[in-house]
């Protein structure tokens, strides 16, 4: 299993290339982190960069699967809570007799 870091981590590392200038094959060799890796973080670090600069908001590839299994979630309780909400409806508009 690979390791995880910290999103401040990841900007703290990108912030070494991108605002340091330092050389990213580097980067990784000293803190053993694979450049491939870095570079991803450093690509992501910049598009938060230009979100920011443009007004957007910028959302990591984390947060958003993170959101997106949230919303999975609420969808599925809204999904049951519709179904017991028919099946009251069903019961309360019997006619009585």
């Amino acid at each position: 299993m690979g390791k995880h870091f910290s999103q401040e981590y990841k900007e703290y590392v990108s912030k070494l290339v991108v605002e340091e200038g330092r050389k990213a094959t580097d980067v990784a060799y000293e803190l053993e982190i694979s450049y491939k890796t870095l570079s991803r973080w450093v690509k992501n670090y910049k598009e938060k960069l230009n979100a920011n600069q443009s007004g957007e908001v910028y959302i990591t590839p984390s947060e958003l699967e993170k959101l997106k299994k949230q919303h999975e979630k609420e969808i599925q309780q809204l999904k049951e809570e519709n179904e017991i909400l028919k099946k009251a409806m069903h019961i309360f508009t019997k006619n009585p007799e």
